[in-house]
């Protein structure tokens, strides 16, 4: 029942006025199922927690900062058992709002809109993942229904077979042993045998 170890290699990227991308990694051995997040502002004033479970994302984007403030940030792992010590205290300083968007770059070459890009592309993985699971196990639902219904047929058509000889003699056109069978009785003629 240990817990996990403490997230390594904690950095942040695409910093920006109002937010930044913390990323980590997981030494291998372990399942994690989550993180945790502290953010404090180094003067002390605020703090916020982001915590994370059921995923496998080893990144966070950071929103609502205020430019050109220092923040000081920890990442702890969430194992099945707890969570894990936290990782060094990472420093960061957030940017100017006129540095927001140089005049030399656009949009595209922005760092911040790729991270985005690239966790979009992630959630339509997992929507992929979600949605094949879902169709496999509509598939065995229809599987084990048809299977149902063949072993009910069955059982009804084995039933029928029993009822059937009783169902077709109280039909009428084949009551007394059927149609033909009676005309073939009316047209012999009887013979009478008298012993004397």
């Amino acid at each position: 029942m240990n817990r996990p170890p403490a997230p390594v290699n904690v950095s942040v990227m695409h910093l920006r006025a109002d937010s930044a991308t913390v990323s980590w990694e997981v030494p291998e051995g372990d399942i994690i199922i989550g993180f945790s997040i502290s953010q404090q502002r180094m003067d002390g004033k605020m703090q916020r927690f982001i915590r994370e479970v059921n995923t496998t994302s080893r990144s966070c984007v950071l929103w609502d900062l205020e430019e050109e403030t220092d923040y000081i940030i920890q990442v702890q792992s969430i194992g099945l058992y707890g969570e894990s010590q936290a990782s060094k205290r990472i420093h960061f300083r957030t940017l100017k709002k006129t540095d927001r968007f140089p005049s030399n770059s656009s949009n595209q070459d922005d760092p911040t809109v790729q991270g985005l890009d690239k966790a979009r592309h992630l959630q339509t993985g997992e929507m992929i993942i979600i949605v094949v699971v879902l169709l496999m196990w509509a598939a065995v639902i229809a599987l084990f229904c048809r299977q149902y219904d063949i072993i009910k047929d069955n059982d009804s058509s084995n039933s029928k077979e029993k009822v059937k000889p009783s169902s077709e003699r109280s039909t009428p056109e084949h009551h007394s042993g059927g149609l033909l069978r009676s005309k073939f009785h009316q047209s012999v003629p009887s013979i009478n045998i008298i012993e004397v």
